[in-house]
């Protein structure tokens, strides 16, 4: 089977019937996927600090560190939430905060090893991109050391946040102070260099064209073919409310259509790529079970707690029940796994 060009993806974005992309995301996903099992894991996303200097125009999370509301949690506060998590059988936290400008590696190493320790059966899928290439900086060392020696203590994989689309474009109107597209890679096939798994992800919906979307479904890609480091993809939409770039800019409300849409593409495209998550928490439940008819093999997290895109407008919640009813009500077999998308208890 060739594999999906650009400009053939592009021209798919463009013209394609959303019919016949759902029809063909779904041939993908059940030739790499033929035991019909969708997966979902239980987990708990863990903001550790909502002060960040970065001032990302599509956020409404960030703080300043003299805001009256700002915070950076306690390792005992952290504490009390794992075990709340571990209370209703989950087995991961999506650690991650803001780019705190005062917090150096050895913060971050007793973080991680303190958790590890006391929780061992939990996975730290924690720390996209833009905080570690911070910490590197704040801390004067390189990227790699700041992986290693976060991976020494425990860290398991890491986010794709701060990915949002790998386009210096769009990163220069969305998010000026952020690093560029070629250093998010480079600090992902860093990490995958160490054994350090990651997932990718992209948010669209703000200014990017169709064609700097495959570009950056392109840049993943390659890296993929590279390195195999990425685990799974996720796509999701632009959360405006709240947010100094829709104040600044008149942006329309991405469509389900359009989430959908770019979603089977994705399937097509990313085709070395094993599992592509649906994004119920920005899509709704309804449209997050559609996603699994598009070429997603995965509903994401029950997500116990989330406080990113929840500060942006979207307050969609699951639970594991709802969750393992929505992919029984399209004929497939709900399993509960782990970070490494190894199947817990099938259900």
């Amino acid at each position: 089977m060739s594999r999906l060009s650009i400009g053939e993806a592009i021209d798919l974005i463009k013209n394609g019937h959303l019919k016949e992309l759902g029809e063909k995301a779904t041939a993908v996903k059940k030739r790499l996927h033929p035991d019909n099992i969708t997966s979902f894991v239980v987990d708990r996303n863990i903001n550790y600090t909502n002060v960040c200097w970065v001032n990302c125009k599509f956020c409404a999370f960030y703080r300043h560190e003299k805001d009256r509301d700002s915070y950076v949690l306690s390792f005992e506060e952290i504490g009390q939430k794992i075990d709340e998590l571990i209370e209703i059988g989950g087995t991961q936290i999506l650690f991650q905060g803001g780019v705190h400008p005062k917090l150096k590696i050895e913060w971050y190493e007793d973080l991680v090893e303190w958790i590890a320790t006391r929780y061992p059966t939990i996975t730290i899928h924690g720390f996209s991109a833009i905080e570690i290439d911070y910490i590197a900086k704040i801390s004067k060392i390189s990227i790699v050391e700041v992986l290693q020696r976060l991976k020494d203590k425990g860290l398991a994989s890491i986010p794709g946040a701060g990915a949002e689309i790998l386009s210096d474009r769009v990163r220069d109107i969305i998010s000026p102070k952020k690093i560029d597209a070629d250093r998010w890679i480079e600090i992902h096939r860093e990490a995958h260099k160490l054994g350090i798994k990651s997932t990718a992800t992209m948010m669209f919906g703000t200014v990017e064209t169709d064609e700097e979307i495959v570009e950056h479904l392109d840049r993943i890609r390659k890296l993929q073919d590279e390195t195999g480091g990425f685990r799974a993809f996720i796509l999701w939409s632009f959360q405006s409310e709240n947010t100094q770039l829709a104040r600044e800019i008149d942006i329309q409300k991405s469509s389900s259509n359009r989430y959908l849409r770019l979603l089977a593409v994705s399937r097509l495209f990313l085709d070395n790529f094993p599992n592509i998550q649906s994004s119920w928490v920005t899509q709704g439940s309804y449209i997050g079970q559609m996603a699994l008819l598009f070429g997603a093999n995965d509903l994401g997290s029950t997500m116990m707690e989330e406080n990113v895109v929840s500060s942006a407008g979207a307050s969609f919640r699951m639970g594991k029940d709802e969750m393992i009813e929505l992919i029984r009500d399209i004929g497939e077999i709900p399993a509960q796994r782990n970070t490494a998308y190894k199947f817990l208890e099938q259900y």
